[in-house]
């Protein structure tokens, strides 16, 4: 009985593991009709900053004149290495194109200060995966408008080539959040506020930092938490996206590496993606609930600042379902508060949306209590575009309506992860137009038709919305926010 066992088992483990070789097998052969890799697509840098850098990169300087080598490198190894006949018009490593970095008022893929007349506050800054600091932009111009010094910091592996997020992981992120929290906080009257503001991964980084200074008392603590579409969960797949490494190290099956390769034609922001980032937020975001469920067991959950989320209801990169989850739900009262998006209910889109993003507003919408402010941003009837802001506070348990004066633009049906940061005006993003200074193309109003199959680009990245219309709003809850 025991040896059949035994043999049932073999047997049935031997067939899982024949499944699983076919599976990464067909996978890489798919890979394969990925378009030819470029420069970018193989890690050139030897200067980037790292974990292991930060022994002797300790301070903001030390840092920026490693970037500084940094953008001399891809300068010399990308842009003065490609004869003229091979220059793409859209490519942002074609030097002299309109969508050169350079060719901006300033190159915003770099680390960038801003400091006003008068010190009230400080802002550390911390953009998203594949992104840049370019998308922290409007809202550190608002928090300098506000009296507040702000830091925003180039990610390493960021704002250069994709293939340099082959190599990075969270805890370089985390060595450089360090870094910039230790100067921000430095150039402030210890009675002053620090405040960290995170983007989607930048997010996930802010929270990360503040758990570690609750536990290491050397580390300056925020006092608030600004978070945009912070990732706390991703996709249950993305644990296994390291498993290319099979394969991938055979240059048959290099491009098995990536999940996709597009054309660079964004200036501040990676099209192509590499499997290894998408680990390293998994692993990011497992450390952080590991975290959080401690300090729920231990308490030290009541030492959280207050912190102000903006998220969309629906999201394609991060699962809304976690922030509630696995944060707000945990917390203790302490005048935090979560902003919802909701999808767009006009009457005539209704039957062409999905029903499922409809559990969660429910799920958060009936419950008994909750132990922050719940506001969500949603139609005022189903028959308008205008939206209203409902809002459940933990301590009254009740619901208060305020119309808000703002609606939905024509043919939008929601916002989108990538969209919380930018306003309608922003030249690359927005809805306004090609500037007319020529310096830009406007990604954001891009959207053709025709046949299918003949773009370069996948139309559903073409199409996903890049501006938030209730930019203005986030503006005014920041302030009002800072101001408490």
């Amino acid at each position: 009985m025991i040896s059949r066992l035994i043999n049932w088992t073999v047997k049935v483990i031997f067939s899982l593991l024949v499944i699983l070789a076919t599976i990464i097998l067909v996978r890489a052969f798919d890979a394969r009709r990925f378009p030819d890799l470029s420069s970018w697509h193989r890690p050139i840098i030897d200067s980037e900053f790292s974990v292991d850098a930060s022994k002797h990169i300790t301070t903001l300087q030390d840092y920026l004149e490693l970037e500084e080598k940094v953008f001399d490198e891809i300068n010399r190894e990308i842009y003065q290495s490609h004869p003229p006949n091979t220059l793409l018009p859209l490519s942002r490593y074609s030097s002299g194109s309109r969508v050169d970095p350079e060719n901006f008022d300033q190159n915003w893929n770099r680390s960038f200060e801003l400091t006003p007349s008068h010190i009230r506050g400080g802002a550390l800054m911390i953009h998203g995966l594949t992104d840049s600091p370019y998308s922290m932009r409007h809202l550190a111009k608002l928090f300098q408008s506000n009296g507040f010094y702000v830091l925003s910091l180039r990610m390493p592996g960021h704002g250069t080539i994709p293939a340099e997020l082959i190599d990075a992981t969270w805890r370089d992120w985390m060595a450089a959040t360090y870094i910039g929290a230790k100067h921000v906080r430095s150039k402030l009257q210890k009675q002053l506020p620090f405040y960290i503001v995170g983007y989607s991964n930048g997010g996930a980084l802010a929270i990360k930092y503040t758990l570690e200074a609750i536990e290491k008392q050397a580390l300056p603590k925020p006092d608030k938490l600004v978070l945009l579409s912070p990732m706390l969960g991703v996709t249950f797949f993305s644990r296994f996206t390291d498993w290319h490494k099979v394969l991938s190290w055979i240059p048959y099956f290099e491009k098995f590496r990536w999940l996709n390769v597009l054309p660079e034609f964004d200036p501040f922001k990676y099209n192509s993606f590499p499997k290894a980032a998408g680990k390293q937020t998994f692993l990011l975001t497992r450390e952080i609930n590991k975290q959080l469920i401690k300090f729920t067991k231990t308490g030290e959950i009541e030492q959280l600042p207050p912190m102000l989320t903006f998220q969309s209801l629906v999201d394609a990169t991060v699962l809304t379902s976690a922030i509630v989850n696995r944060l707000y739900s945990r917390m203790t009262v302490n005048n935090s508060e979560l902003v919802l998006f909701d999808v767009n209910r006009l009457s005539k889109l209704d039957e062409f949306l999905h029903q499922r993003h409809n559990v969660l507003y429910k799920k958060i919408t009936q419950a008994d209590h909750l132990p922050y402010t719940l506001t969500i941003v949603t139609n005022i009837n189903e028959e308008s575009r205008q939206v209203m802001a409902k809002t459940w506070t933990p301590q009254k348990q009740q619901q208060t309506v305020e119309s808000l004066g703002l609606e939905w633009p024509s043919k939008i049906f929601s916002l989108s992860h990538i969209a919380i940061p930018f306003p309608e005006h922003d030249n690359l993003y927005g809805a306004v137009g090609p500037n007319i200074s020529n310096n830009y193309i406007n990604i954001g109003t891009f959207s053709p038709r025709g046949e299918r199959g003949i773009l370069t680009v996948p139309i559903n990245i073409l199409m996903r919305l890049r501006y938030n219309p209730f930019f203005g709003y986030i503006e005014q809850r920041i302030l009002d926010f800072t101001e408490e």
